[in-house]
């Protein structure tokens, strides 16, 4: 039977396949380290906790809430805006609550795009970016991810080259799957250009809170004029270690928030109220828990790095997020990120991200998660150095045969 129309346009979720095979090996007795989804472990902070149990004893909690967020939490982000970035926010017109930041960017997507509309689009992504905008009708034409001087030059050219002339602009910094950073002054150029060619700003904001050095991230708002033309999205699934909450954020220009939260009116009645009041909670408290989420992956960051460089696996160090970025092995390198991928499950007992799911840029990477303990990332090491050691004798034929990989 034949596919309907907007499922045609979705390719099929690699991260799926590694999924398949890892409950396969884990039905077979395997002791698999999943380093593949970008689902926190760590536990959410136990007052952000008591305070859902306290306020859901309150049957009035019970009833339908607000799809944009109810005030006291929409006033709690336009104050965590104000004290982390230095952003003057409204929060009756500039903030609204969403289901986490791939709700909002999906829905986003839904109010601003009509069929054939233009989206410039990093490549590799996080893959709402460019699959919110397909399932609306836009069209994605991918560009550079390096937030440096490499980034305008192509984005001169699609602005140039697009017909129509493209609608939005997305950025996401620190980057989901790269871990790039970028700079106030980056963020600067960026609006500079959006405004010479009319271009709405969507800017993925998610990870904020997570980076390993002293100059916290920026935020695009911080830019003078970035109102204008922006909004940005934040989630609480990473910062708080509340990713099943489903708790994120939209801010930025009224007309735009204006027009993501009249579709949510048609879509959602919001987070359950009791979950909006423990977010509201976590966001008023002083900053502890956050630092401590910080520690710990900065601890994990460390392990994976040495381990897995010693084992043969080369790991940049990430400078923000929960995750590495790691160029495939060269020997490995013709099977690409999916096969690369199976092969770890297969063999090594490890589950990674296919650096494909994220974009055809993304095709000689993998992503991996900090998502387990040090203990289990010095046992994927482990792991990943007898798998390397005996590569060559044991997997020559799968190597040869796929060494003509095309693309």
């Amino acid at each position: 039977m034949e596919e309907f129309h907007k499922v045609r346009r979705l390719p099929p979720y690699v991260f799926e396949q590694v999924n398949r095979l890892k409950a396969s090996a884990r039905a077979g007795g395997a002791d698999i380290i999943d380093l593949g989804m970008g689902n926190p472990d760590l536990p959410t902070p136990k007052a952000i906790v008591d305070k859902l149990c306290e306020v859901v004893q309150d049957p009035r909690t019970h009833r339908y809430s607000s799809s944009k967020g109810i005030p006291g939490l929409r006033r709690a982000q336009a104050a965590y805006y104000a004290r982390r970035f230095g952003v003057k926010l409204n929060p009756e017109t500039q903030v609204v609550a969403t289901l986490g930041s791939k709700e909002g960017f999906a829905n986003m997507a839904q109010a601003i795009t009509a069929p054939g509309d233009v989206i410039l689009c990093p490549n590799p992504t996080y893959p709402i970016h460019a699959f919110g905008f397909l399932m609306a009708g836009g069209v994605i034409r991918s560009m550079s991810v390096e937030p440096d001087e490499t980034f305008f030059p192509p984005l001169e050219r699609a602005v140039r080259h697009s017909i129509p002339k493209p609608l939005a602009l997305i950025i996401n910094y620190p980057s989901n799957p790269t871990a790039h950073v970028a700079s106030l002054d980056f963020y600067k150029d960026v609006i500079a250009f959006a405004k010479k060619h009319d271009l709405i700003v969507l800017s993925d904001l998610a990870y904020s809170e997570i980076y390993f050095d002293d100059t916290p991230p920026p935020s695009v708002l911080e830019v003078p004029g970035a109102m204008d033309i922006t909004v940005e999205f934040t989630s609480m699934s990473k910062t708080f270690s509340m990713p099943g909450w489903r708790m994120g954020f939209a801010v930025g220009n009224e007309r735009l928030i204006s027009a993501l939260t009249r579709v949510k009116s048609y879509l959602d009645y919001g987070a359950f109220t009791p979950i909006q009041v423990a977010a509201t909670h976590a966001l008023n408290g002083d900053g502890s828990d956050i630092a401590e989420v910080r520690s710990v992956y900065k601890r994990r960051r460390d392990v994976l790095v040495e381990t897995f460089g010693k084992a043969g696996f080369e790991v940049p160090p990430p400078a923000a997020t929960m995750f590495a970025w790691a160029k495939i092995p060269e020997k490995f390198r013709p099977l690409g990120s999916l096969e690369f991928s199976k092969l770890l499950v297969e063999k090594a007992d490890i589950a990674v991200a296919p650096g494909i799911g994220f974009g055809e840029m993304g095709d000689d990477y993998v992503r991996i998660a900090l998502v387990e303990n040090e203990h289990r990332i010095r046992q994927a090491a482990r792991n990943l150095k007898r798998f390397l050691s005996t590569a060559d004798e044991t997997m020559h034929n799968v190597i040869s045969l796929n060494a003509h990989r095309q693309g």
